[in-house]
């Protein structure tokens, strides 16, 4: 049974910083095979969008919104998913995904549809 449970997600004022984790279970082909992993977020009144991605060979992808400000990587055991968060604006508050497939993320890393396997999500909110 897989399983990933996020964690990290905070309070911060605009302009900090915060890291969130995701460690996985269950998933044998993280561990010796291809994989995606990735993070979503569903800000309020939004459909949840992708704004990061890390395939098996260590590539990432990132959304405009965040790019450059977002950092996605993993631990080497590949079972945690981290996303470093700097410069953080208010328009970053959303709850927190992460998801994780048994195959490369062969450029569909940010599409829902990609995913089976998904956290329950932590909360992160970036007052002004």
């Amino acid at each position: 049974q897989v399983q990933l449970v996020e964690s990290g997600g905070g309070s911060v004022q605009s302009g900090g910083s915060l890291r969130l984790s995701c460690t996985v279970s269950g998933l044998f082909e993280i561990v010796y095979r291809d994989f995606c992993m990735a993070w979503f977020r569903r800000r309020p009144g939004k459909d949840r969008e992708g704004i990061a991605d890390i395939d098996s060979d260590g590539t990432t992808t990132y959304h405009d919104s965040v790019k450059g400000r977002f950092i996605i990587s993993q631990d080497n055991s590949k079972t945690t998913l981290f996303l470093e968060m700097n410069n953080l604006k208010p328009e970053d508050t959303a709850m927190y995904y992460c998801a994780a497939a048994d195959q490369g993320c062969m450029g569909w890393g940010l599409t829902t549809s990609h995913y089976y396997n998904w956290g329950q999500g932590t909360q992160v909110t970036v007052s002004s």
